[in-house]
Protein backbone atom coordinates (compact mmCIF):
# COMPACT_ATOMS: atom_id res chain seq x y z
CA UNK A 1 0.00 0.00 0.00
CA UNK A 2 0.96 3.58 -1.41
CA UNK A 3 2.37 6.40 1.12
CA UNK A 4 -0.73 8.14 -1.05
CA UNK A 5 -3.21 5.81 0.78
CA UNK A 6 -2.31 5.92 4.03
CA UNK A 7 -2.51 10.14 3.82
CA UNK A 8 -5.55 10.34 2.22
CA UNK A 9 -7.02 7.62 4.24
CA UNK A 10 -6.18 9.65 7.25
CA UNK A 11 -7.73 12.90 5.64
CA UNK A 12 -10.69 10.91 4.68
CA UNK A 13 -11.13 9.50 8.52
CA UNK A 14 -11.00 13.02 9.73
CA UNK A 15 -13.37 13.57 7.46
CA UNK A 16 -15.62 11.25 8.10
CA UNK A 17 -15.21 11.38 11.71
CA UNK A 18 -16.74 15.56 11.61
CA UNK A 19 -19.37 14.51 9.22
CA UNK A 20 -20.28 11.87 11.88
CA UNK A 21 -20.55 13.82 14.83
CA UNK A 22 -22.91 15.76 13.22
CA UNK A 23 -24.90 13.01 11.80
CA UNK A 24 -25.21 11.37 15.31
CA UNK A 25 -26.54 14.66 16.52
CA UNK A 26 -29.09 14.71 13.28
CA UNK A 27 -30.11 11.45 14.59
CA UNK A 28 -29.54 10.25 10.74
CA UNK A 29 -26.09 8.04 11.55
CA UNK A 30 -27.77 4.84 9.62
CA UNK A 31 -27.92 7.14 6.19
CA UNK A 32 -25.01 6.74 6.31
CA UNK A 33 -25.15 3.04 5.20
CA UNK A 34 -27.70 4.19 2.77
CA UNK A 35 -25.85 7.24 1.15
CA UNK A 36 -22.80 4.97 0.18
CA UNK A 37 -25.18 2.48 -1.62
CA UNK A 38 -26.22 5.82 -4.48
CA UNK A 39 -22.88 5.34 -5.40
CA UNK A 40 -23.03 1.46 -6.65
CA UNK A 41 -25.17 2.35 -10.33
CA UNK A 42 -22.12 4.66 -11.31
CA UNK A 43 -19.67 1.98 -9.84
CA UNK A 44 -21.39 -0.44 -11.83
CA UNK A 45 -21.31 1.52 -15.06
CA UNK A 46 -17.64 2.82 -14.89
CA UNK A 47 -16.78 -0.98 -14.55
CA UNK A 48 -19.07 -2.03 -17.47
CA UNK A 49 -17.68 0.94 -19.91
CA UNK A 50 -14.38 0.93 -18.62
CA UNK A 51 -13.73 4.40 -16.78
CA UNK A 52 -13.13 5.60 -13.68
CA UNK A 53 -15.09 4.26 -10.71
CA UNK A 54 -14.67 7.20 -8.75
CA UNK A 55 -16.30 9.29 -11.82
CA UNK A 56 -19.51 6.90 -11.67
CA UNK A 57 -19.79 7.14 -8.32
CA UNK A 58 -19.53 11.02 -8.18
CA UNK A 59 -22.31 11.58 -10.61
CA UNK A 60 -25.00 9.06 -9.07
CA UNK A 61 -23.90 10.20 -5.84
CA UNK A 62 -24.27 13.96 -6.66
CA UNK A 63 -27.81 13.26 -8.62
CA UNK A 64 -29.05 11.03 -5.31
CA UNK A 65 -27.76 14.24 -3.29
CA UNK A 66 -30.00 16.50 -5.18
CA UNK A 67 -33.50 13.63 -5.68
CA UNK A 68 -33.02 13.45 -1.31
CA UNK A 69 -33.05 17.61 -1.23
CA UNK A 70 -36.23 17.59 -3.59
CA UNK A 71 -38.35 15.39 -2.44
CA UNK A 72 -37.83 16.23 1.13
CA UNK A 73 -38.81 19.52 -0.29
CA UNK A 74 -41.83 18.63 -2.55
CA UNK A 75 -42.87 15.79 -0.32
CA UNK A 76 -42.57 16.58 3.06
CA UNK A 77 -41.62 13.25 4.20
CA UNK A 78 -38.56 12.80 6.54
CA UNK A 79 -34.60 12.36 5.52
CA UNK A 80 -34.94 8.30 6.59
CA UNK A 81 -38.24 8.07 4.24
CA UNK A 82 -36.57 9.83 1.00
CA UNK A 83 -33.57 8.18 1.27
CA UNK A 84 -34.29 4.83 2.17
CA UNK A 85 -36.83 4.78 -0.81
CA UNK A 86 -33.75 5.87 -2.76
CA UNK A 87 -31.45 3.57 -1.73
CA UNK A 88 -33.23 0.30 -2.16
CA UNK A 89 -33.72 1.42 -6.27
CA UNK A 90 -29.76 2.53 -6.16
CA UNK A 91 -28.93 -1.06 -4.39
CA UNK A 92 -31.52 -2.97 -7.26
CA UNK A 93 -29.65 -1.15 -10.81
CA UNK A 94 -26.24 -0.98 -9.20
CA UNK A 95 -26.33 -4.98 -7.95
CA UNK A 96 -28.57 -5.49 -11.59
CA UNK A 97 -25.31 -3.67 -13.71
CA UNK A 98 -22.46 -3.90 -11.94
CA UNK A 99 -20.31 -7.20 -13.90
CA UNK A 100 -20.35 -9.84 -11.60
CA UNK A 101 -16.42 -9.96 -11.47
CA UNK A 102 -16.20 -6.19 -10.23
CA UNK A 103 -18.98 -6.69 -7.42
CA UNK A 104 -16.85 -7.11 -4.77
CA UNK A 105 -13.96 -4.24 -5.40
CA UNK A 106 -17.48 -2.43 -5.82
CA UNK A 107 -18.88 -3.30 -2.54
CA UNK A 108 -15.40 -3.69 -0.75
CA UNK A 109 -13.02 -1.19 -2.10
CA UNK A 110 -9.65 -1.09 -3.77
CA UNK A 111 -10.40 -0.89 -6.99
CA UNK A 112 -8.02 1.76 -7.63
CA UNK A 113 -4.05 2.69 -6.99
CA UNK A 114 -3.97 6.22 -5.94
CA UNK A 115 -1.86 8.21 -8.44
CA UNK A 116 -0.51 11.81 -7.22
CA UNK A 117 -3.45 13.69 -9.51
CA UNK A 118 -6.23 11.54 -7.14
CA UNK A 119 -4.31 12.12 -4.29
CA UNK A 120 -4.32 15.80 -4.27
CA UNK A 121 -8.05 15.77 -5.54
CA UNK A 122 -8.83 13.11 -2.37
CA UNK A 123 -6.77 15.84 0.22
CA UNK A 124 -8.32 19.13 -1.72
CA UNK A 125 -12.10 17.23 -1.48
CA UNK A 126 -11.29 16.37 2.64
CA UNK A 127 -10.24 19.81 3.39
CA UNK A 128 -13.51 21.22 1.37
CA UNK A 129 -15.81 18.71 3.69
CA UNK A 130 -13.79 19.58 7.14
CA UNK A 131 -13.90 23.66 6.62
CA UNK A 132 -17.61 23.77 5.18
CA UNK A 133 -18.82 22.34 8.23
CA UNK A 134 -16.54 23.81 10.50
CA UNK A 135 -17.57 26.89 9.34
CA UNK A 136 -21.28 25.67 8.98
CA UNK A 137 -21.53 24.40 12.50
CA UNK A 138 -23.24 27.29 14.53
CA UNK A 139 -25.79 26.73 11.86
CA UNK A 140 -26.23 23.17 12.23
CA UNK A 141 -26.48 23.11 15.98
CA UNK A 142 -29.34 25.70 16.26
CA UNK A 143 -30.86 23.60 13.56
CA UNK A 144 -30.47 20.63 15.07
CA UNK A 145 -32.29 21.92 18.17
CA UNK A 146 -34.81 23.96 16.89
CA UNK A 147 -35.41 24.23 13.43
CA UNK A 148 -38.06 27.17 13.96
CA UNK A 149 -35.52 28.64 16.56
CA UNK A 150 -33.16 28.74 12.93
CA UNK A 151 -35.73 30.36 11.24
CA UNK A 152 -36.73 33.02 13.30
CA UNK A 153 -32.47 33.66 13.49
CA UNK A 154 -32.73 34.10 9.37
CA UNK A 155 -31.23 31.03 8.57
CA UNK A 156 -31.32 29.40 5.86
CA UNK A 157 -32.71 25.97 7.07
CA UNK A 158 -32.77 24.40 3.39
CA UNK A 159 -29.47 25.54 2.73
CA UNK A 160 -27.69 24.65 5.70
CA UNK A 161 -29.14 20.56 5.19
CA UNK A 162 -28.55 20.72 1.61
CA UNK A 163 -24.64 21.86 2.25
CA UNK A 164 -24.53 18.90 5.11
CA UNK A 165 -26.00 16.62 2.54
CA UNK A 166 -23.47 17.62 -0.17
CA UNK A 167 -20.78 16.83 2.61
CA UNK A 168 -22.01 13.52 3.77
CA UNK A 169 -21.70 12.47 -0.41
CA UNK A 170 -18.57 13.74 -0.54
CA UNK A 171 -17.49 12.20 2.26
CA UNK A 172 -18.90 8.98 1.24
CA UNK A 173 -16.91 9.84 -2.15
CA UNK A 174 -13.91 10.39 -0.60
CA UNK A 175 -13.79 6.61 1.05
CA UNK A 176 -14.97 4.38 -1.58
CA UNK A 177 -11.70 3.18 -2.96
CA UNK A 178 -10.77 2.21 1.05
CA UNK A 179 -14.28 0.56 1.85
CA UNK A 180 -16.28 0.29 -1.29
CA UNK A 181 -20.09 0.82 -1.44
CA UNK A 182 -20.76 -1.87 1.19
CA UNK A 183 -18.55 -0.63 4.53
CA UNK A 184 -18.33 2.96 4.06
CA UNK A 185 -20.95 4.26 6.09
CA UNK A 186 -19.29 2.49 9.02
CA UNK A 187 -16.67 4.65 8.77
CA UNK A 188 -19.42 8.02 9.66
CA UNK A 189 -21.49 5.82 12.49
CA UNK A 190 -18.90 3.92 14.11
CA UNK A 191 -16.20 6.66 15.01
CA UNK A 192 -19.27 8.95 16.10
CA UNK A 193 -20.48 6.46 17.99
CA UNK A 194 -17.70 5.42 20.29
CA UNK A 195 -16.49 9.11 20.39
CA UNK A 196 -19.87 9.87 22.22
CA UNK A 197 -19.01 7.04 24.83
CA UNK A 198 -15.84 9.27 25.85
CA UNK A 199 -16.72 13.12 25.48
CA UNK A 200 -19.38 15.36 27.24
CA UNK A 201 -18.94 18.56 25.70
CA UNK A 202 -19.70 19.37 21.86
CA UNK A 203 -15.74 20.32 20.97
CA UNK A 204 -14.54 17.52 23.12
CA UNK A 205 -16.86 15.14 21.05
CA UNK A 206 -15.86 16.60 17.75
CA UNK A 207 -12.34 16.15 18.00
CA UNK A 208 -12.63 12.61 19.77
CA UNK A 209 -15.12 11.39 16.95
CA UNK A 210 -12.46 12.58 13.77
CA UNK A 211 -9.56 11.10 16.53
CA UNK A 212 -11.27 7.21 16.49
CA UNK A 213 -11.68 7.48 12.73
CA UNK A 214 -8.15 8.20 12.00
CA UNK A 215 -7.37 5.94 14.61
CA UNK A 216 -9.34 2.82 13.26
CA UNK A 217 -7.91 3.95 9.57
CA UNK A 218 -4.06 4.24 10.84
CA UNK A 219 -4.45 0.79 12.68
CA UNK A 220 -6.53 -0.72 10.13
CA UNK A 221 -3.77 -0.05 7.45
CA UNK A 222 -1.03 -1.38 9.90
CA UNK A 223 -2.81 -4.97 10.31
CA UNK A 224 -4.03 -5.35 6.70
CA UNK A 225 -0.20 -4.49 5.14
CA UNK A 226 0.94 -6.90 7.90
CA UNK A 227 -1.44 -9.91 7.44
CA UNK A 228 -1.81 -9.08 3.98
CA UNK A 229 -5.84 -8.88 4.96
CA UNK A 230 -8.37 -7.01 2.86
CA UNK A 231 -8.38 -3.63 3.89
CA UNK A 232 -11.83 -2.56 4.12
CA UNK A 233 -13.16 -4.80 6.30
CA UNK A 234 -9.83 -4.70 8.69
CA UNK A 235 -10.66 -1.02 8.92
CA UNK A 236 -13.96 -1.37 9.99
CA UNK A 237 -13.21 -4.18 12.35
CA UNK A 238 -10.39 -1.93 14.20
CA UNK A 239 -13.56 1.07 14.63
CA UNK A 240 -15.97 -1.76 15.96
CA UNK A 241 -13.35 -3.07 18.33
CA UNK A 242 -12.50 0.22 19.54
CA UNK A 243 -16.38 0.97 20.02
CA UNK A 244 -16.36 -2.21 22.00
CA UNK A 245 -13.63 -0.77 24.39
CA UNK A 246 -15.85 2.34 25.19
CA UNK A 247 -18.34 -0.08 26.14
CA UNK A 248 -16.84 -1.73 28.81
CA UNK A 249 -14.49 2.00 29.86
CA UNK A 250 -17.95 3.46 30.52
CA UNK A 251 -19.73 0.48 31.17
Amino acid sequence: MSGYSLVLGLAAAAASGLVGAFALMKRMTLAGDVVSHLALPGLGLAFLYHFNPLYGAAATLGLGVILIDQLQHRTRLTSETVIGVIFVAALAIGTLITPTEDLIDALFGGFEEIQLRGFLLGLAGCAVVVITLLRLRNQLIIIIFSSDLAASMKINVRRANFIYLAAFGLTILLGLRFLGALLVGAMIIVPAAAARRLTSTLDRFLIASCAVSMAAVGIGFAIASHWHLTLGPTIVGVASAMFLVTLVRRG
